[in-house]
């Protein structure tokens, strides 16, 4: 049995924009599962502020996956949140396996911050035409990003 969920949006502006959300929602569950990685597998002087640090990054990560996969629903589009979709998709730089010191969970989730923001941000202007209401989704998850972006660097700062 086939369904669909009719899109408020036109066809080209549905496919532009059920792109740039779903590359976004691959980013954001990768996101969440690197900072699970880190945070059980984390050693180190700053192990407790670091391992709370990554739990606020994997509650902030699933809050957005779950505004920008019913965006992608409410627009007609099927979420794909499936492990074998983020492991192709995802474009967020990973971690090793294993332990984990905190200096370098630290320089990482700086970097994996910073290529979130990148990516999240040229998916801005990809939308921003077609669907303003998606555009303003993705203009606040750059905030929360670089908001924690900045954290991230202050905690790198010696």
């Amino acid at each position: 049995m086939s369904y669909t969920v009719k899109s408020p949006l036109n066809s080209d502006a549905q496919k532009v924009v059920g792109a740039a959300l779903q590359s976004t929602l691959t980013d954001l569950v990768d996101l969440s599962l690197l900072a699970k990685q880190a945070h059980w597998n984390l050693v180190g002087r700053r192990f407790r502020s670091i391992h709370l640090q990554l739990d606020e990054v994997v509650l902030a990560a699933r809050n957005y996956t779950d505004l920008v996969a019913e965006r992608l629903v409410a627009i007609g589009t099927a979420a794909d949140g499936r492990a074998a979709t983020v492991a192709r998709e995802t474009g967020l730089p990973q971690l090793e396996a294993g332990w984990l010191g905190d200096d370098g969970v630290v320089a990482s989730f700086v970097d994996i911050h910073a290529t979130a923001i990148e990516r999240v941000r040229a998916r801005i202007g990809d939308v921003g035409e077609a669907d303003p209401v998606s555009q303003d989704l993705l203009i606040q998850l750059t905030a929360d990003l670089e908001k924690a972006h900045w954290m991230w660097q202050a905690e790198n700062i010696s």
